[in-house]
């Protein structure tokens, strides 16, 4: 059975980077930005992911344990940032009524 190229994976990594990017910068809802930059933190996991794959069929069997360790903690921070940030747009919310970014100004309560 043939195995799918790493190529193939960092193409995907890539476009599944380019979609986060263009849409945290274009959306002006923050949940569909936050959303954005989560797509892009996976995509960067599938590349670390692909080069640690890549790093054991070369038989390099440390540096594929390091990146499959390095995903875990990424997938962490990851998990931390959902947790906090979905707080803080509640907390938002609750005081303003709305998260649209263009008439959110957290300097003036």
């Amino acid at each position: 059975m043939a195995s799918v190229p790493i190529s193939w994976y960092l193409l995907l990594s890539a476009a599944l980077f380019c979609i986060g990017a263009v849409g945290a910068l274009t959306r002006r809802n923050l949940i569909t930005i936050f959303l954005s930059i989560e797509l892009m933190l996976n995509s960067v996991n599938l590349s670390i992911v692909a080069y640690a794959r890549l790093a054991g069929a070369a038989g390099n069997l440390p540096a594929a344990l390091d990146g499959k360790v390095l995903v875990l903690f990424v997938l962490a921070v990851a998990a931390a940032e959902a947790a906090v940030g979905l707080a803080l747009f509640i907390a938002i919310y609750r005081n303003r009524r709305e998260i649209d970014v263009n008439r959110l100004n957290l300097m003036r309560w």
